[in-house]
């Protein structure tokens, strides 16, 4: 029998990363290549822009699973999520000896390690959120390094090594490794951790929503006395879990009892002023480009981690401002014939709801078109089925798209999206139900007029339908 070597050897120089082309992994890649370690990787799906990337970066990516790929024998095998225990290079990893970890413990180790985590977690608003922080720091001096799962406009990446005290991670509730099914984000020891609130999601690993909770429970206790947590208001289960937080608490949103509170809101489009109060006390106001009360709440949550940095105002206020958003949130791909299209990551009811509330009034002139495709683990199940009828209530034509990876799910836990679209026009919608993505661009070019803001909504590339759109209206 061999004996698996879970652990990072002292004298590392070559390192391996099996399922490289993931958000996180390619970012991790990078970073070690960045620190001057060999740098290879291997995936099942090697394609643009992932693997021009790494290829640019002189990152060799082999295309598909092999034991070949570890002939060289790595003094490190960092393993994806995504990868199960039965894949042809984790059984030769195992048989060769090799030292292997996952992608949070090599991230602990060659970049967080030495310093002061500012952790980013909940069900929703992580990757804005940690974005913002990320950004309101370098602006601040701090050159902080990040790694976040989406694109940051304001670097064109989603990782940076940056020289300062302080690293800003998105802290991901998603099991780690099939040899580590706890939540990435308990590999961290965070010097400051904002919860934006627990819902249900990941139905593929949580159970139900008490499972989730458990695993939300393990992060706040673990949060150091003399550290800090600053934790949504608007969440009985952050609620419940932050009583008993061994950490300093501070709230944050609309609560009046809450440390932080969002007081007035003006919207100006293209920007929105909003008040900011600091202990029942007046502490200023600021303006971001940013829409939506959701993300007004994201960026309270940051301007409360700064002034525990000691950040003066107008250098946070300066940052928020400048602050231009993440790629595929909410993000302009185009506009033709007055007609816009937006991109938007939104897939979880409440997420899709919030996402429509918040662009709307920028749009006054014309219709709100939705274009939603389930396609997430959770998404495509049942679980969701009753409630995401309720999200759409703000739009005026939706489009609901066939899940295009239903044979992944189990026969009896199916969404349905025709099921969708009759209980919208039960509610009296204008909703219609497609098989394809290109029945959905002919039937918006058919349909969408000067001034409509077209939103699609996805967690994955929905066969280029952006691109595709702008090119045929």
């Amino acid at each position: 029998m061999n004996l698996e070597k879970n652990t990072i050897s002292s004298n590392v120089q070559s390192i391996h990363l099996t399922a490289v082309c993931g958000t996180g992994m390619g970012a991790l890649a990078c970073m070690l290549k960045d620190l001057g370690f060999g740098v290879t990787g291997s995936d099942n799906a090697v394609y643009p822009p992932m693997s021009t990337f790494l290829e640019k970066k002189g990152i060799q990516v082999f295309n598909g699973f092999d034991p070949k790929n570890l002939a060289h024998r790595p003094d490190l095998v960092v393993v994806g999520n995504a990868v199960r225990r039965d894949n042809p290079e984790a059984v030769a990893m195992r048989e060769m000896g090799l030292h292997f970890c996952s992608m949070p413990q090599a991230l602990n180790h060659f970049v967080a390690k030495g310093k002061k985590v500012i952790l980013v977690a909940g069900t929703h608003g992580k990757t804005t959120t940690s974005s913002i922080a990320a950004w309101v720091l370098t602006e601040a001096g701090l050159n902080p390094s990040f790694f976040i799962g989406g694109i940051l406009t304001n670097f064109d990446s989603n990782y940076r090594l940056g020289r300062g005290d302080y690293i800003v991670i998105e802290g991901d509730e998603y099991d780690t490794a099939y040899f580590d099914k706890g939540p990435k984000f308990l590999h961290f020891d965070p010097h400051a951790a904002i919860l934006t609130g627990i819902e249900f999601d990941h139905a593929d690993i949580f159970r139900d929503l008490d499972h989730v909770t458990e695993a939300f429970d393990r992060l706040v206790s673990r949060v150091s006395v003399d550290h800090t947590l600053v934790a949504h208001d608007d969440n009985t289960i952050v609620d419940r879990l932050v009583a008993k937080a061994p950490c300093r608490v501070k709230r944050y949103g609309r609560k009046e009892t809450s440390s932080w509170r969002l007081g007035g809101i003006s919207v100006k489009p293209p920007d929105t002023d909003f008040e900011v109060q600091k202990e029942q006390k007046h502490y200023g106001w600021f303006k971001t480009r940013l829409v939506g009360e959701h993300n007004l709440s994201n960026l309270l949550s940051v301007i409360a981690v700064a002034d525990g940095l000691d950040i003066p105002v107008e250098k946070t206020r300066a940052a928020v401002f400048s602050f231009s958003g993440v790629k595929r949130r909410q993000e302009v791909r185009g506009v033709k014939n007055g007609i816009t299209v937006m991109d938007d990551f939104a897939h979880h009811p409440t997420a899709v709801r919030e996402t429509i509330r918040a662009v709307k009034p920028f749009y006054p002139d014309g219709r709100l078109i939705a274009v939603f495709e389930p396609r997430t683990n959770t998404s495509m199940r049942s679980v969701f089925q009753a409630v995401y009828p309720e999200s759409f209530d703000e739009a005026d034509i939706i489009c609901i798209r066939k899940p295009p990876l239903l044979n992944k799910i189990p026969e009896g836990e199916r969404f349905s999206s025709e099921k969708l679209t009759t209980a919208l026009k039960k509610k009296g919608k204008d909703a219609h139900y497609f098989e394809d993505t290109d029945a959905i661009i002919d039937f918006l070019c058919q349909n969408a007029v000067q001034n409509d803001l077209i939103l699609i909504m996805s967690n994955g590339g929905f066969d280029n339908i952006h691109e595709k759109l702008l090119k045929k209206l």
